[in-house]
């Protein structure tokens, strides 16, 4: 009876804790749609926030520059050294 009983205690400590989360953003692209409502998500495949705010028009939804897309550093101009 005990065995039973601390079996029915785990399993409801299993079934009443939160749900772990996974990474949301996707980053192949640098602009993603954050929509709301009951189960809300990120859709990340948006190549310009223009784009995504015209998909996003009538809908519960936001969009939002994706923190994961690799960024690329503008490449310094370099200087010429010349031998007078």
């Amino acid at each position: 009876m005990r065995r039973a009983c601390l079996a029915l205690v785990a399993a409801g400590t299993l079934l009443v804790s939160a749900p772990a989360r996974a990474q949301t953003y996707d980053p192949s692209y640098p602009v993603c749609m954050q929509i709301y409502g009951q189960v809300g998500y990120f859709d990340c495949r948006y190549t310009s926030l223009q784009q995504c705010r015209y998909l996003a028009v009538g809908r519960s939804a936001t969009c939002v520059v994706n923190p994961y897309f690799p960024q690329e550093r503008p490449k310094s101009p370099r200087k010429s050294r010349r031998a007078d």
